[in-house]
């Protein structure tokens, strides 16, 4: 594992190097204790600015930078709201292109009332809302989605401040797991709905969300969903708790020269058109695949390597809106920081939901409750059989799969068997391996 995602220490983010200027721009605004923690909100913000293009994943599959859904999570007064002032400055030309059919909206609604009942309404303006308030009701939302996919397929931005909002805009929390996940997979709708001038659309959902909660708030909200394929299609952000410093953090003054400055990579996302291939970014992908299935065999857990597969895809989409922002070349640092940012989410899902991913939460020790753990760390360098069932036993996993967990072990040449000993010995391209980042 490049990084430990069993310690309460979240991953140090790497430094940000040749590729990343954008993001170090908006982190400049931002007090330190919140750069972490504001990375992966970034990109579905950003990524709403992109239309009309289309990458390639490495299963051939062509993906569009929409369906980008992250949650922060940090207790009350942990400085959560920096990022809707960061929200506020990427989404300016939304404002303005929001305001001026704002005011067609209002201008049609005049007409429709200066009508007398039986004289020929006025067709309602096709309007369509980048980035609609953040209490938006369904049918408003599936509406503005047909006047988006009418209008060349945009995608629309919503940011909630809290995290049930999400009931109100996906029309129930019964329907908020459906929702998401048809908005992060580009789904329709799922259903013709009628709206209120009788018109009815079935609607691709282009759309990406952010939200900001607290743990208490984000455990209540998702706990039905964990196993619905909906938990591992939210990117998770979690801020712990940190020291009483008495000290007031510092935010930036966005100024004029700081909007030209972010601006100037905000044209490179809207003007971007076409389908591309970015092949160092791929083959990452592949290698991070690789990495999560290794380290799901080494702690013997199927959800985290469920959830690892799309931290991966939503780490993927947020490289090559990277990729675009430095225009269109991929560089080292980039990659470096999109393999942060799956063990990011995945080491942010486990410190917030770890008890209840298991079977057995309440009887779950303390070691599961932070989180998946690297086994064969906890063993010695030349172990059996019965030294291994007794670390499932006390990590509170069945005795009985550890002879298969030793064969996916012996399979990625982590251990080698001596027939003579009936002993497992670590090889040394597992300890010699890559050191574990904090």
């Amino acid at each position: 594992m490049t990084y430990n995602i069993s310690s309460k220490t979240a991953p140090k983010m790497p430094y940000l190097g040749k590729g990343t200027e954008c993001i170090k721009i908006l982190l400049s605004q931002v007090s330190k204790d919140m750069h972490a923690p504001l990375v992966p909100m970034l990109f579905p913000v950003l990524a709403a600015h992109v239309s009309g293009t289309e990458f390639q994943y490495p299963d051939l599959t062509w993906k569009e930078l929409c369906g980008m859904m992250a949650n922060l999570v940090a207790d009350s007064g942990c400085n959560k709201g920096q990022f809707s002032n960061l929200v506020e400055a990427i989404c300016r030309d939304f404002r303005a292109h929001d305001e001026a059919e704002l005011k067609k909206l209002v201008e049609w609604q005049k007409q429709v009332k200066t009508k007398s009942a039986n004289k020929e309404k006025p067709v309602r303006p096709d309007v369509a809302f980048w980035f609609p308030p953040s209490d938006v009701t369904n049918p408003a939302f599936i509406l503005n989605s047909m006047a988006c996919e009418n209008l060349g397929g945009r995608t629309q931005y919503l940011n909630l401040p809290e995290v049930e909002m999400a009931d109100r805009m996906c029309g129930g929390h019964a329907q908020v797991s459906h929702m998401l996940r048809n908005i992060y997979d580009r789904q329709r709708a799922g259903a013709l709905r009628a709206t209120a001038d009788g018109v009815t659309g079935n609607p691709v959902l282009r759309a990406n969300i952010t939200i900001s909660s607290t743990p208490f708030a984000t455990r209540r909200f998702y706990r039905n969903d964990l196993f619905t394929g909906t938990f591992g299609r939210m990117v998770f952000s979690y801020k712990a708790r940190t020291s009483r410093d008495g000290r007031i953090p510092r935010q930036g003054t966005y100024g004029d020269e700081f909007l030209a400055r972010l601006d100037s990579y905000l044209r490179r996302l809207g003007e971007c058109r076409g389908r591309f291939v970015v092949r160092p970014l791929n083959r990452l992908a592949d290698r991070l695949a690789e990495d999560m299935a290794q380290m799901a065999d080494l702690a013997d857990d199927d959800v985290l390597w469920d959830v690892s597969k799309r931290a991966v895809l939503s780490a993927w989409k947020a490289g090559c809106v990277m990729w675009l922002l430095n225009a269109q070349e991929w560089t080292p640092s980039m990659g470096e920081l999109v393999e942060w940012l799956v063990y990011h989410d995945i080491w942010s899902k486990m410190q917030v939901f770890a008890d209840l991913l298991g079977k057995d939460a309440d009887t779950m020790s303390e070691a599961q409750r932070r989180g998946p753990k690297n086994m064969l760390d906890d063993l010695p360098d030349t172990f059996n059989l019965a030294q291994l069932e007794a670390l499932r036993v006390e990590l509170g996993k069945d005795r009985e799969g550890a002879n298969s967990q030793l064969r996916k072990w012996v399979f990625r040449k982590f251990v080698t068997y001596s027939c003579q000993t009936g002993l497992y010995s670590k090889t040394d391209e597992y300890l010699k391996g890559n050191p574990v980042k904090d």
